[in-house]
């Protein structure tokens, strides 16, 4: 029996950090196991945190020159967390940041050279798994439900409250999975706004007052009346999501109040196919108690809250999972997730 040691990167839409998540995984019995043997997020230094901010308004010179940079830079720290571990991985798999997706153009870009990251760690990497998925059609997103079916099977539904969130569960024995609607990406703004970096435990929204038509007006926002597939990105969040906001002159508490209500409805629209199962929820959002408690409100589901290492770097691990898959040639994005022609084994890989 195989193990597989691989280590998981990963750089949400918060800009909270880069997640580094070092996993072995085996296989027996057609069943997938992983053991998570240390996980860590280092912060991103000011210089990162304002260039991945202009980026995708930059000049095709400036974002060429920063992927290479910037894939340097996750290698320096994934050498940085093998070292110091004393650790013995066989690869990198990177998510990378994403700059630009706009599926529907056949554009997606995740900022992270795969070869300059090799250079820099030493080790093989497998990088851009999104490419492939977009050229068949696809959304290019979601990328973990693979590894929700394949890892965590006995959960009904996986919920993640990360800078988006997304869900996925099966129905009529496929994998269904979208973006559902922004959580972090806009609450952390907002926060930042009251000074502080983000909400915690949801204690600045719980003290606002919701305003009904702005959350009215929140709900009925286009991309909820969508059917599956589809995703969320920042150009729909400036385009759409924002300037809705701004048209009310209401506080930044309220704001923020009026937003946790309209992400529990969404959630709990996004969840209805069962009332009776078990909800894996997972991702910052998850320790925020407000919009937990508002999220069971609307929801007769159990929520399921794990452990804090899954709650944190169940993505970077699941990302370090797709990197096997395709180190096998094996599927690691499902059309019926992503809306695309065909399943595919996405990621190129790089061996220094």
């Amino acid at each position: 029996m195989k193990t597989y040691k691989i280590i998981g990167l990963m750089s949400g839409t918060s800009l909270d950090g880069v997640d580094l998540a070092f996993c072995y995984f085996t296989k027996k019995s057609k069943k997938w196991n992983f053991k998570i043997i240390k996980a860590e997020t280092f912060e991103y230094p000011k210089y990162w945190i304002n260039k991945l901010k202009q980026l995708p308004s930059s000049n095709p010179d400036e974002i060429n020159k920063s992927h290479v940079e910037y894939g340097h830079f996750l290698g320096e720290l994934a050498k940085k967390f093998i070292t110091e571990n004393n650790f013995t991985p066989e690869y990198i798999a990177s998510h990378g940041h994403t700059i630009f997706h706009e599926p529907e153009k056949k554009i997606t870009f995740q900022l992270g050279d795969g070869v300059a990251i090799a250079a820099s760690s030493g080790l093989p990497v497998i990088y851009d798994f999104r490419s492939m998925d977009v050229e068949l059609g696809g959304q290019g997103a979601p990328l973990v439900p693979i590894g929700d079916k394949l890892l965590f099977g006995e959960y009904e539904f996986c919920l993640n409250l990360g800078g988006f969130s997304n869900i996925s569960f099966e129905k009529n024995e496929k994998r269904i999975a979208f973006d559902i609607c922004p959580v972090n990406i806009i609450l952390n703004q907002l926060a930042r706004n009251l000074g502080k970096d983000f909400d915690k435990d949801g204690t600045l929204a719980k003290s606002g007052k919701i305003n009904q038509q702005l959350l009215n007006d929140l709900n009925n926002q286009n991309f909820y009346k969508k059917p599956p597939p589809k995703s969320l990105a920042n150009e729909w969040l400036q385009r759409e999501f924002i300037p809705l906001l701004n048209n009310f002159n209401i506080s930044t508490i309220d704001k923020m109040r009026t937003l946790v209500e309209h992400f529990a409805i969404q959630i709990a629209n996004s969840s209805s196919t069962s009332i009776t199962g078990k909800i894996l929820t997972t991702g910052g959002g998850a320790f925020n108690k407000f919009l937990i408690s508002r999220i069971k409100h609307y929801n007769q589901n159990k929520i399921i809250i794990p452990d804090k290492e899954i709650i944190e770097f169940k993505e970077a691990m699941i990302f370090a999972f797709l990197g096997v898959l395709k180190l096998l040639n094996e599927v690691n994005c499902l059309s019926s997730v992503t809306g695309a022609s065909r399943d595919c084994c996405g990621g190129k890989l790089f061996r220094v």
